[in-house]
């Protein structure tokens, strides 16, 4: 024997349908929130008064660079427009995820001549961002996102 579908069924499916919808979107607005790395800089509109100037200075450098994670060190080689290696009066940065900062870790280099070289323990599979700063020796500022693809 058939059931009849009344108003209620209807009612109750609508409500459901509805709730199950509500449901994933605060659960994704509220995983949006918790995993945003926040803000890039405090202060955009200053920031952007220098942007110019300050990635002609960069872009004068001629630098390459390169970061490849091997054994859990991370290597960052940068090199300048004829292909030798830099040394730099300062380097640092952010080694982590482009989605949250649980795994954001600060390396501390060395220089071996050849590349910068930090122990950064065993990175995950997947894609991971340096976020390098670096003085140049005249004084000049480097900035660079560097994306790592990290395979085990």
């Amino acid at each position: 024997m058939a059931r009849e579908i009344t108003g209620k069924h209807v009612l109750i499916g609508t409500v459901s349908a509805f709730a199950v919808i509500i449901g994933v979107n605060i659960f994704m607005a509220v995983q949006a929130v918790k995993t945003f790395p926040g803000l890039e800089t405090a202060n955009s509109y200053g920031v952007s008064q220098t942007f110019n100037r300050d990635k002609q200075a960069q872009e004068a450098l001629g630098w390459t660079v390169e970061a490849v994670d091997d054994q859990e060190h991370l290597f960052v080689f940068i090199r300048d427009a004829e292909g030798r290696p830099v040394e730099v009066a300062e380097i640092g940065g952010t080694l982590g995820r482009a989605t949250t900062v649980v795994d954001d870790q600060q390396p501390e280099f060395s220089f071996n001549g050849e590349a910068y070289v930090a122990k950064t323990g065993m990175l995950a599979a997947g894609n991971w961002n340096y976020r390098m700063t670096a003085t140049a020796l005249d004084g000049t500022h480097f900035t660079q996102r560097i994306v790592i693809h990290v395979k085990r």
